[in-house]
């Protein structure tokens, strides 16, 4: 985009900016209650949303929870959601040390991702990291535990609000790809040097691609991360982030999914897609 950002662009901007000040400039667990606070307001206001998250999770749970239950469920993953936010404003402030307090299986799971990236003969792996917990704090600790991690963001319509998302997902330096024309072939080439390409699996594809089972329905995923490994002849490792409280997560890391490279392509595409989800 060439020219002077509009207005709207900047004046979004500027209110990110103003906020991220604030809440940085808070004890992280105060600026974790003022987001609460806002969230609440915000959470009371988003009816449509609230209901069709409410609706989705009936679909999961069926007629075994109360509708308090499930109504509880949305908000705490809404609420969560916001303290991703907050954590992502304030990531330059977390250092290795409060990372892994934070997440106290990080160096274990370090360790799991080294012993496997062993066995790839030079070559890294995919890191598969569905929309729990908070991905990206876990990628910063990723990083600064000396692990070559990189991932994929999309470009978002206002310029300056990509350009500071895209600062902030790096956190202390991780490797962020916009995507773009070049991208799958940036994506193989650091896969193939032995880096981690962490990606977020249950993204929804906007085009048909593959019906999947998920959570009690059919999903339509994209069969890239599954492409990648195959390409690349490297293994899909899920991993699993859970919020525990306010501020603390706990890491689930599951064994390893190689794809069968003397099988049919499009049949392990399917199938490691479906294993990993």
């Amino acid at each position: 985009m060439s020219g002077k950002p509009k207005f709207r662009y900047r004046l979004e901007y500027g209110l990110v900016r103003t906020a991220g000040a604030l809440l940085n400039a808070l004890p992280y667990r105060w600026a974790l209650f003022f987001a609460c606070g806002l969230g609440r307001v915000l959470f009371g206001l988003s009816g449509k949303r609230r209901r069709e998250a409410s609706r989705r999770v009936r679909l999961v749970f069926g007629e075994s929870l109360s509708r308090r239950a499930i109504e509880r469920i949305v908000w705490i993953s809404f609420r969560n959601t916001i303290f991703n936010v907050v954590e992502m404003m304030r990531v330059s402030q977390f250092d290795l040390g409060a990372i892994n307090e934070m997440m106290p299986e990080i160096p274990v799971a370090i360790e799991r991702l080294r012993a496997v990236l062993a066995k790839t003969e030079g070559r890294g792996l995919l890191l598969a990291l569905p929309h729990m917990g908070n991905w990206d704090l876990a990628g910063s600790g990723c990083y600064l535990s000396g692990l070559p991690i990189f991932s994929v963001a999309g470009k978002q319509r206002n310029p300056l609000m990509n350009d500071l998302i895209n600062k902030l997902r790096s956190g202390h330096g991780m490797a962020i790809i916009e995507r773009g024309g070049h991208t799958l072939r940036q994506i193989v080439t650091r896969i193939r040097d032995g880096q981690i390409f962490a990606i977020l699996p249950d993204t929804r594809s906007f085009t048909p691609d593959m019906a999947v089972p998920f959570l009690g329905g059919v999903a339509n995923l994209a069969r890239g991360m599954a492409s990648f490994a195959i390409a690349t002849r490297v293994p899909v490792v899920p991993v699993i982030m859970h919020r525990c409280g306010w501020s603390h997560f706990n890491i689930v890391i599951h064994p390893e999914i190689w794809p069968d490279f003397s099988a049919d392509k499009e049949a392990e595409i399917v199938r490691v897609t479906r294993e990993v989800v």
